[in-house]
């Protein structure tokens, strides 16, 4: 399964207070491998940006204002993360705003599988500090482009958070004979595991033969 890594940014934090998304970054995993396949777009939200959220983005509302309207950009964007599970830094956020603007069109809820990186960090380093930024520093990952929240970096960061979390210190390319390999479990969980290659009968005889050649080489020099 193919999986995108998402990210928001929006007015203000909560969806109760009318706020609105400005705007969206979708990048594409295969088998963890970033591929061309990106979504990004600004967004009209059609209210003024919180002074709070203003601190964290920089977007203003001049700007925001000349965007297309998410109505007008709702189906590129579902059809983009079709059938692809989500990879997203505490979901209950990015998904209660994006199912807002979904509701606001009468479209249904997004019902994608989703892997929350917040909740992955929290089991695996409980007690740390666990946002974006700390998780970056752990893993030494450079997010000195991160001077504000803007959704394609923050997407760009998490994509290698992500694989460092689920222990995949670096994607694996497709050879025809790749060392690690992806596995879904039944009950939906993901885990990785070590393929063993083994030798074959020619190539350890082969092997023999070498040994033996090298160690009377050696003995008789």
């Amino acid at each position: 399964m193919k999986e995108v890594v998402l990210d928001t940014e929006t007015t203000g934090l909560s969806v109760k207070d009318g706020h609105r998304i400005v705007e969206i970054g979708c990048i594409e995993l295969d088998d963890l491998i970033p591929t061309k396949n990106r979504f990004h777009c600004y967004l009209n939200p059609e209210r003024q940006v919180s002074e709070q959220a203003f601190k964290v983005h920089g977007y203003e509302d001049i700007f925001l204002s000349k965007q297309k309207k998410f109505n007008e950009v709702a189906d590129e964007f579902l059809e983009f993360i079709y059938n692809k599970r989500l990879i997203i830094h505490n979901s209950e956020f990015d998904l209660s705003h994006l199912n807002n603007e979904l509701k606001l069109l009468g479209k249904p809820k997004i019902d994608n599988e989703v892997v929350d990186t917040l909740v992955l960090a929290r089991e695996k380093f409980p007690g740390s500090q666990i946002n974006l930024d700390a998780l970056c520093k752990r893993f030494r990952i450079d997010n000195s482009r991160r001077v504000t929240h803007t959704a394609l970096i923050d997407c760009d960061l998490l994509s290698k958070v992500y694989i460092n979390l689920i222990d995949q210190k670096e994607p694996t390319l497709k050879f025809q004979e790749s060392n690690q390999e992806f596995k879904k479990t039944d009950n939906e969980t993901l885990s990785y595991y070590k393929r063993i290659v083994k030798p074959t009968e020619v190539e350890l005889n082969k092997h023999k033969e070498y040994l033996k050649k090298s160690l009377s080489k050696n003995f008789f020099n």
